[in-house]
């Protein structure tokens, strides 16, 4: 168990790694000065609306200041004490401050920090401020690795979306995911039988395999063989960060033989820091279930989840609800006359109909996959888009640092519009044809054309 143990917290360690590195990469363009939702004009107007509550809702060290330097000093400590933890120095130290560190990120982060990896890392990263070989603290992430997994499986019924009830999900979910792999086109081709045997697939290791990890050794160890299979072939059609390596790291407790070794005595002090957290994880992940399948909690239930939320140490998951079944992108277009338009070409999300879907998980572009997320809905869903639109115009180096092709780098656009096309894979045929990998259509005007003056 002591070696699980081990190998789990250099694996956290490597994914926090990645966590601060990703950010610092992208801190500048996203929420710094210049970026699209500047970092100080975010903690100001909270302050404004809240006052002093904003400190517990909005939990961050970026209240003391929001500079860019501040910003870079933070992920730069992140990335240190990621390697120390790998390196196995002062864990719990390292634990407390990386927590501390990355909780203030994804509060600050604003629209591009509100994914399930992030508050999942923090879960994890709590967790493992505590974790040593004792049973039940290392029982408490055999129950996160449960509620990951179940409740994913869980939205899919309750939402009563057709397609994963119909078994037809998988025919969409290689097309229409946010940012799909070269393999994902493959997979795509496959035969309808193959994709509905897929979706069956998800719903077994999802809502019946996690039942699994509260059994005897072998069929815990068969359960975790089951959950990593579904994350590998996860990760290698979808760039989704480090979502599927945490679960992986996760899946490490189900095969440590709690029994091998001889564990260390526990103190009476051990023991009620054991209760304590294990009371706190339980009641907290309870009453989430329950809201989960809407059943009625008690006033003073509900007032306790809001207050414990912004915290983000015991949460509620649950990917793809709904499953999307069209593939809508938004091309983002200058011009300086108002008639001839250049497109923008970002990094990794579907723009060039000739170029193939690119590997960039763990690294997440936020960006592009805020991108993905506003096509879903209209600009007034995303107000973040206009100021995105404002920082092309006035040409802010930050932001179309995070871009692939900036069309004009003399000096930027007069006007700025956006455009919705729909994707679509080609086929085999096609693509020998071709050479393309996708094919689209415009479909209408997402922003209609602006200038910094409008």
């Amino acid at each position: 168990m002591n070696r699980i143990v081990a190998w789990f917290l250099r694996a956290l360690g490597a994914i926090y790694l990645v966590a601060f590195v990703s950010f610092g990469m992208q801190a500048d363009g996203l929420i710094g000065p210049r970026g699209i939702l500047p970092l100080a004009d975010y903690l100001r107007g909270i302050h404004e609306a809240m006052g002093a509550r904003a400190f517990w809702y909005l939990p961050t060290v970026f209240w003391l200041s929001s500079s860019a330097t501040v910003v870079r000093v933070v992920w730069i400590a992140g990335a240190v004490l990621a390697v120390v933890l790998m390196a196995g120095f002062l864990r719990r130290v390292c634990l407390v401050l990386l927590l501390v560190l990355y909780l203030s990120i994804s509060a600050a982060g604003q629209d591009f920090w509100s994914f399930q990896w992030d508050i999942l890392l923090t879960e994890a990263g709590f967790l493992a401020i505590f974790l040593d070989a004792s049973p039940g603290r290392t029982w408490l992430f055999r129950w996160l690795l449960f509620r990951l997994m179940f409740m994913s499986g869980a939205v899919k019924l309750i939402s009563g979306d057709a397609a994963w009830r119909s078994l037809t999900a998988m025919s969409y979910h290689y097309l229409t995911q946010p940012l799909p792999t070269p393999l994902a086109w493959y997979m795509y081709q496959l035969p309808a039988w193959c994709q509905r045997a897929s979706t069956a697939f998800v719903f077994f290791v999802e809502l019946l395999v996690p039942f699994l990890t509260f059994a005897p050794l072998k069929l815990r160890r068969t359960a975790g063989c089951f959950l990593i299979a579904l994350q590998v072939l996860i990760l290698l059609t979808g760039n989704y960060t480090f979502f599927n390596w945490l679960t992986i790291a996760l899946c490490l407790f189900l095969f440590a033989d709690p029994h091998a070794g001889q564990p260390r005595p526990q103190t009476r002090v051990h023991r009620a820091v054991t209760m304590g957290l294990m009371a706190f994880v339980l009641s907290t992940s309870g009453l989430e279930l329950l809201e989960m399948v809407s059943l009625p909690l008690p006033e003073p239930a509900r007032k306790y989840l809001v207050l414990i939320s912004p915290l983000r140490l015991v949460n509620s998951y649950g990917l793809f609800a709904v499953m999307t079944t069209t593939r809508l992108e938004i091309i983002v277009e200058g011009s300086n006359d108002g008639e001839n338009w250049q497109a923008y070409e970002f990094r990794f999300k579907p723009g060039d109909v000739n170029r193939a879907p690119r590997w960039v998980a763990p690294y997440q572009p936020r960006l592009d996959w805020q991108m993905w997320f506003a096509a879903l809905g209209s600009t007034s869903d995303n107000p973040w888009f206009y100021n995105f639109a404002a920082r092309l115009l006035q040409g802010s180096p930050a932001v179309l640092a995070l871009l692939q092709h900036n069309p004009f780098p003399a000096a930027p656009p007069r006007y700025i519009r956006a455009v919705v096309h729909e994707y679509h894979f080609t086929d085999f045929a096609e693509r020998r044809r071709t050479g393309a990998w996708w094919r689209r259509e415009e479909k209408g005007t997402y922003l209609p054309p602006i200038s910094l003056r409008q």
